[in-house]
């Protein structure tokens, strides 16, 4: 199971969907999105966030915030509670502000 948290202004991913042995469209849906609003971001103003992939985990840190970055994050939640809706055996998010 993919498990995302956001706590406060630290996003964390880790995990694997386990959806299907090839072809994990789940696994390549959260990548997707991580990738695409961590690239935006970082375009947008390259010192909004400080982003680390170890290989296993992802983690997001929040650095900046106004109107755009808060729209990309909250933009990125919102598709990861979609996966959830479709796929709640393979994707778990956890939320606390």
């Amino acid at each position: 199971m993919i498990h995302i948290v956001k706590r406060d202004k630290i996003i964390k991913i880790d995990g694997h969907a386990d959806y299907q042995d090839t072809n994990d469209i789940v696994c390549a849906s959260v990548s997707s999105i991580m990738y695409t609003t961590v690239n935006a971001l970082l375009k947008y103003n390259d010192k909004s966030i400080k982003y680390e992939d170890d290989g296993d985990i992802v983690t997001i840190k929040i650095l900046k915030t106004d109107k755009v970055i808060n729209i990309l994050i909250d933009n990125m939640m919102s598709l990861f509670k979609s996966l959830v809706t479709n796929y709640p055996d393979n994707v778990k998010i956890e939320e606390e502000e």
